[in-house]
């Protein structure tokens, strides 16, 4: 995977870009402008970001991701993850037939849901999933392959299926790996 130098990376215009922030030269970014990423963090090849959209520390987005921040926003707090092809939309259309849809139409005729998604310290989403607009992934949360995710999850809580339920409650032993990798770092 070829990824852009430091210095295409701080021509780009982005919002904020932290320190060793790797990106693939087949990734699209659309409003750099409004993008915050934090040291450490990854957006893997075929990648679509597009929005407001904050990254935390040591992020990673696998290949094929749509992220999707929109107007109101996307929080991928630290050490956060999504693996392939996952889809996180902070808006959608009304599908119910009242109003019109897709992005040709003016906005008059149209009855878009806009809502700002957060992403919880820990939270991995497992490949194929999708997250739906006003859902808060709680810390630690782990969601498994092809989930859909409408509603917020409890912290530290396994979920699978579609819609996502509740498989088990999630090890928090990582925890005691986050600071011995946090104190390592500090004395390099």
């Amino acid at each position: 995977m070829a990824y852009y130098e430091e210095s295409e990376l701080l021509s780009m215009g982005f919002k904020f870009l932290g320190k060793n922030v790797k990106i693939s030269d087949k990734a699209s970014i659309y409003n750099t402008n409004m993008i915050e990423i934090g040291d450490n963090s990854r957006i893997d090849d075929f990648c679509v970001v597009s929005g407001n959209i904050k990254i935390g520390r040591n992020v990673h987005f696998a290949s094929f991701c749509l992220i999707a921040g929109g107007v109101k926003g996307i929080i991928f707090d630290d050490f956060s993850g999504l693996a392939y092809h996952v889809q996180v939309f902070t808006q959608s259309d009304d599908y119910l037939g009242k109003t019109m849809t897709n992005p040709t139409v003016p906005k008059k005729y149209k009855n878009e849901l806009m809502k700002e998604i957060y992403i919880g310290k820990h939270s991995i989403i497992g490949a194929g999933s999708i997250i739906l607009p006003g859902v808060t992934i709680a810390e630690g949360t782990s969601v498994g392959a092809m989930s859909l995710i409408r509603k917020p999850t409890k912290p530290w809580t396994i979920y699978y299926g579609n819609p996502a339920k509740i498989l088990c409650e999630r090890s928090k032993e990582l925890l005691v790996l986050e600071q011995e990798y946090l104190k390592e770092e500090n004395n390099q």
